[in-house]
């Protein structure tokens, strides 16, 4: 026979774990509570995604996605560019706690530092070579140098970025735990948010002049 607590510190411990035990699921998007949910992008209420286009609505394309076939286009500051299957794009990806990203690298181009706030992410090479690195909370440094066929993990939250080190091109699929996991670059984050972040913080931060914190904010466009 099973014996029920009695006091109220026995009870209040009880409290406490059955609140924690849940917390690991919820480490990423809820568990939807339908088969599907296909985004209506067009309604003005979204929390924590968005309403479900009606039953009638949907249609088999709604599965479907092929925004990721084509190259991206690589002319830019960092020779890389990212082309996101998620909820945006891909509403059929709504409430389902999942996203993919098709990564382009030019030679030389960077995925530059940056972290995921709402997922974990998972990566393959395809083309070419990457040095993929991460920083953990306690500030070391992970990295290695990766070929077609192999793949990474970056734990949810950490600052991250992926290199092309080879002599050509470069490609990467990369998957996240979220159907929309969001992005924070770093440096433009710091050096090109509006309105702009005040130099005495970043000169602080950094313990540099004003003058080179006004030379990396130009190249962000702040």
């Amino acid at each position: 026979m099973i014996s029920l607590p009695s006091s109220p510190f026995q009870i209040l411990c009880c409290l406490i774990v059955l609140f924690i035990l849940p917390l690991p699921s919820r480490s990423a998007d809820p568990d939807p509570l339908q088969d599907f949910c296909v985004a209506d992008l067009k309604s003005s209420v979204s929390v924590n995604g968005f309403p479900c286009k009606p039953a009638e609505q949907v249609v088999s394309d709604d599965f479907f996605f092929d925004g990721l076939r084509k190259e991206g286009n690589t002319s830019n500051i960092f020779g890389a560019t990212v082309t996101s299957a998620n909820v945006f794009t891909f509403p059929g990806l709504n409430t389902l706690g999942l996203s993919t990203n098709r990564v382009d690298f030019a030679p030389g181009g960077i995925n530059p530092p940056h972290s995921h706030p709402r997922a974990s992410e998972t990566g393959v090479v395809i083309v070419g070579k990457l040095l993929v690195g991460f920083v953990t909370g306690d500030n070391v440094f992970h990295s290695k140098v990766l070929s077609p066929g192999e793949m990474f993990v970056i734990p949810r939250g950490l600052v991250h970025f992926q290199l092309n080190v080879g002599e050509g091109k470069a490609l990467a699929f990369t998957s996240f735990n979220s159907h929309f996991p969001g992005v924070v670059i770093s440096s433009t984050s710091l050096f090109g948010s509006t309105p702009s972040i005040p130099n005495a913080v970043l000169t602080k931060a950094f313990q540099v002049g004003d003058d080179v914190i006004n030379g990396i904010r130009s190249k962000f466009g702040s």
